[in-house]
């Protein structure tokens, strides 16, 4: 203990006697100037003659007035006692409260704390007695967010004190007249202790710490809005354990300085926090955007079926970036169109049909049939989402056909057998009309190619014309009075120069790959047909 700590210890000591023997001095002069009458007569003969005489005149005829002038006398007497003793209590509480107070002048208040040490009632050179001390067993314990602890040894640093005058400054900042503050408020003190340390063999020993390990790490995860029937919910944000270096460095130092004996990382601020909380307004505001799209519902008529696309569809598409905006899993959306196609899509599938004849045969190829257009779907459908409100509508298609039924043609449709040389329309499932008819040359390459494709439109008096020559001229012209092309330059028309029709004429005598009609069967079918109605060629 220093000179100064034992002169203030000295100072309260004889304070404190001289209040004791104030008090005792007290109650002797209260003896002298108050002494205790046994008798009305010895009170008698202490009081002014003339008063004595005066009183006694009256005695006998107001007894009343004597009583009370007594009992007043007796009041005055104690509270003039009572003040005494409150004057004293209250001198020697200023006297107790002054001395405390300049006793905190040099030592620290009552439950003070510095860096989490108790230093209470402690003198700063006791402080720093106790520092020294502890400074050859310090150790830094690292609190880890998963639980584990590391920790750093002050001796394997070269950790040792070195007295600063901090201790005598955070002393004296204390107000020591309101010391009796303390009591409940508990001051805690933060304090760079004077310490050093090699700093390269605190470096070293940080590169070995398990924590500072890349592969031991795990990554923060942001807050986000996650559904959970029937809505999006945020999830809280997860603070991970990978390091912020130059945050755990600092505050490895700082710690050090302060001879704090505990860091918890997470607290200091070490790993990398997630960008986003569960309170980020980005992220309440994501979560509102997708709750908005859970109300849309888009019902598909795929007559007689339909396909439906509710909050239980969409809320598996609907997700966010990495800055929180909504956005669409692209590639979900579009394989769950991608399977609508697959189920509902025709066109260029093997089909089976039911020829005028009754037979049911396989047909594949053509450009007739059921297609989505899946690129504008995908567009159109994400608009209906967005907008959060019930649709009922088709799909966008490439083309249509004219059923979703087990024949897609329905039952009007144009048919060619090329196998029997005939040539049919069927409407409303009625054979309406039969003719012979002359199909591509298979021997020179022109076979009619088989396939379910739509006619692209009709025409009176046409001219057909081959593949045109260097010199202008055509490789073959033909006028026709009726034409109907169902496959690019392949069609229904008259022709009058062949003169028979059916059987296997066409193999020697075939178009170029049109269906030869007689005239008069050409006109029927030309009243028959429209843009758009199926064309079935099968073998």
């Amino acid at each position: 203990m220093s000179r100064n700590d034992k002169r203030a210890d000295e100072i309260i000591e004889e304070t404190m006697r001289e209040l004791y023997d104030d008090i005792e001095k007290s109650k002797v002069r209260d003896a002298v100037d108050e002494p205790e009458y046994e008798d009305e007569d010895a009170y008698e003969e202490c009081e002014d003659e003339a008063d004595y005489q005066t009183y006694e005149e009256y005695e006998d005829d107001d007894d009343d007035v004597s009583e009370a002038a007594d009992n007043g006398h007796k009041r005055r007497k104690r509270k003039k006692q009572a003040g005494k003793v409150i004057g004293i209590l209250v001198g020697i509480l200023i006297v107790i409260y002054a001395g405390f107070a300049f006793y905190f002048s040099n030592h620290f208040m009552f439950n003070t704390k510095i860096n989490g040490n108790k230093v209470a009632l402690k003198s700063v050179s006791q402080v720093e007695s106790n520092f020294k001390k502890e400074v050859d067993n310090y150790t830094l314990t690292l609190k880890e967010s998963d639980g584990d602890k590391e920790v750093i040894e002050g001796s394997d640093i070269s950790l040792e004190y070195v007295q600063t005058d901090e201790l005598k400054k955070c002393a004296k900042k204390q107000n020591n007249y309101l010391w009796i503050t303390s009591l409940w408020d508990h001051p805690t003190i933060e304090a760079e202790i004077g310490v050093k340390y090699d700093e390269d063999e605190l470096s070293e020993e940080l590169k070995d710490l398990d924590c500072m390990d890349k592969k031991n790490q795990v990554k923060s995860k942001n807050a986000y809005p996650k559904f959970v029937d029937p809505k999006f919910e945020v999830q809280p944000e997860v603070i991970g354990t990978e390091i912020n270096e130059k945050k755990f460095n600092e505050a490895v130092a700082e710690a050090l300085d302060g001879f704090i004996e505990e860091l918890d990382l997470k607290e200091a601020g070490c790993y990398i926090a997630p960008k986003y909380t569960k309170d980020s307004a980005k992220v309440k505001k994501a979560a509102e955007k997708m709750n908005s799209y859970l109300g849309a519902k888009i019902t598909y008529k795929m007559s007689p079926k339909t396909e439906v696309v509710d909050s239980s569809v969409i809320s598996g598409w609907v997700k966010v970036d990495k800055k929180m905006n909504v956005t669409f899993d692209k590639e979900e959306v579009k394989a769950y169109i991608q399977k609508l196609a697959n189920e509902y899509n025709t066109r260029g599938k093997t089909r089976t049909i039911k020829t005028a004849t009754g037979k049911r045969v396989k047909v594949s190829g053509g450009d007739y049939g059921w297609c989505i257009a899946q690129d504008s779907e995908y567009a159109e459908l994400i608009k209906d989402i967005e907008s959060g409100k019930e649709v009922k509508r088709e799909p966008k298609y490439l083309s249509k056909a004219a059923s979703h039924g087990s024949q897609d043609v329905g039952d009007t449709y144009a048919e060619v057998d090329l196998t029997n040389q005939r040539a049919y329309f069927i409407k409303n499932g009625e054979v309406v009309l039969k003719s012979d008819v002359v199909t591509g040359n298979p021997n020179l390459g022109h076979e009619t190619p088989p396939g379910v494709y739509s006619l692209t439109y009709k025409t009176k008096d046409a001219v057909l014309r081959g593949e045109r020559r260097a010199d202008g001229t055509y490789s073959y012209e033909a006028p026709v009075k009726y034409w109907m092309p169902f496959n690019g330059g392949i069609g229904f028309h008259d022709a009058s120069w062949q003169p028979t029709f059916g059987g296997s004429w066409y193999k020697g005598h075939g178009s170029h790959g049109c269906v030869n009609m007689p005239t008069s069967a050409a006109a029927k079918m030309y009243d028959l047909v429209y843009q758009g109605v199926p064309v079935v060629c099968h073998n």
